[in-house]
């Protein structure tokens, strides 16, 4: 029997403040959510000899569990401390990379890309204690070709992909292109991409007994000439699946533990994790990712319309783009004037940051509902800029 590898994959983000927030004006939703995190290393002990996460966490909901006066809140109900440091255990989970303020990139200017990537990576390589992230998480999986060259130039192997987004340069079976990781390039940069299947991850996020997943994912399987990886990939802490408390009843109590049984007797999905299934197997054949996200529940993810289907969506995006230029255009002339002030350079370092926040694709997912918060970083931003020297 050929094994079918499985990379499981959860995305772990909160905005600005919001579990702050919810704790003051949804107490019970914040312990959902703090529950939900306590449980996936907790869910993987005594598991690990098969048991393999992937975790994105993004740099606002690091910002949060890390914060000492968080912690302290939260003490009683989780310790969000010791959250991050079981996290830490390599044996079990494997962190990637992902953008600080969680944007999408295609749709924020090129020129704030590396910054978010880089303060990501500073963060998380004092949490959690390690130089490098093999793999790559594009937030709401907003992905475009002209990413590859900024993750290439940070060292990351891998980008993890929808697979409705994703073109064979050269003819490929339809169980190839999904179940296979590829080579993309883009100038002379070039990332392995590893494919997501949305219909299991449909799947996965809404609920689903094993016996179901372990025969869906044989049939689709079952003409593949090759060991396949399935990568499944959604949201950790959102939904009843994940946030469920009793015991039996959500994804990691009712559905993984059987999953990871089986796995350790004659079951044929065997969890992976994608760097470990890439030193075996490599990545074949060549694809062109085009520009778009994952699906949204209403929304396909072409052509990000779940962030840009309003006129005020629009023009908040205007806007960004807008103070982008004028924020970059002042640190560039900062650095050709050789410029010493220190006043200076924290006023800089504010503009840049709430612009970067202003950023954050929850600002524009909701509808118009939170397009306000943008603009809120963005006037802050504009602010700091007046008060700089002429």
């Amino acid at each position: 029997m050929t094994n079918i590898h499985h990379a499981l994959v959860l995305n772990l983000h909160q905005p600005p403040n919001n579990l702050e927030n919810l704790f003051a004006e949804n107490e019970w939703e914040a312990k959902e959510i703090l529950f939900a995190y306590d449980r996936i290393a907790r869910s993987l002990w005594g598991y690990e000899d098969v048991g393999r996460v992937h975790l994105s966490l993004s740099g606002t909901l690091l910002e949060s569990l890390s914060s000492p006066e968080f912690q302290e809140k939260t003490y009683g109900i989780v310790d969000s401390g010791s959250v991050l440091w079981h996290w830490q255990n390599r044996s079990i989970i494997e962190i990637l990379g992902t953008g600080y303020y969680h944007p999408v990139f295609p749709l924020i200017p090129q020129a704030d890309w590396d910054e978010h990537l880089t303060r990501w990576r500073a963060m998380s390589r004092h949490l959690f204690w390690r130089e490098n992230f093999k793999g790559f998480w594009p937030p709401e999986m907003g992905f475009c070709m002209e990413m590859i060259p900024h993750l290439a130039k940070l060292g990351y192997r891998y980008v993890i992909v929808d697979c409705d987004h994703v073109e064979p340069k050269s003819a490929m079976r339809w169980e190839e292109l999904r179940y296979r990781p590829h080579i993309a390039r883009y100038g002379d940069a070039e990332i392995i991409v590893v494919v997501r299947d949305r219909d299991l991850s449909d799947a996965q996020e809404a609920g689903m007994e094993f016996g179901w997943f372990e025969y869906e994912v044989a049939q689709r399987t079952k003409w593949c000439n090759f060991e396949p990886l399935v990568t499944t990939a959604t949201d950790g802490e959102n939904g009843g699946w994940f946030r469920n408390v009793t015991e039996g009843s959500n994804f990691w109590s009712c559905f993984y533990r059987e999953l990871m049984d089986r796995a350790r007797g004659d079951g044929s999905i065997k969890p992976t994790f994608i760097d470990a299934y890439l030193d075996k197997f490599g990545a074949t054949g060549e694809v062109t990712v085009k520009e778009g996200a994952w699906n949204t529940g209403w929304h396909h993810g072409r052509g990000f319309l779940q962030w840009t289907g309003s006129q005020a969506q629009k023009d908040a995006l205007a806007r960004v783009a807008e103070i982008s230029g004028l924020v970059n255009a002042a640190r560039a002339k900062a650095i050709d004037t050789e410029q010493h002030d220190p006043e200076v350079w924290h006023t800089l370092t504010e503009a840049q940051w709430h612009l970067l926040r202003g950023e954050t694709s929850c600002n524009f997912y909701w509808g118009e509902d939170w397009v306000h918060r943008a603009h809120t970083d963005l006037d802050a931003a504009y602010e700091a800029l007046q008060r700089l020297p002429s």
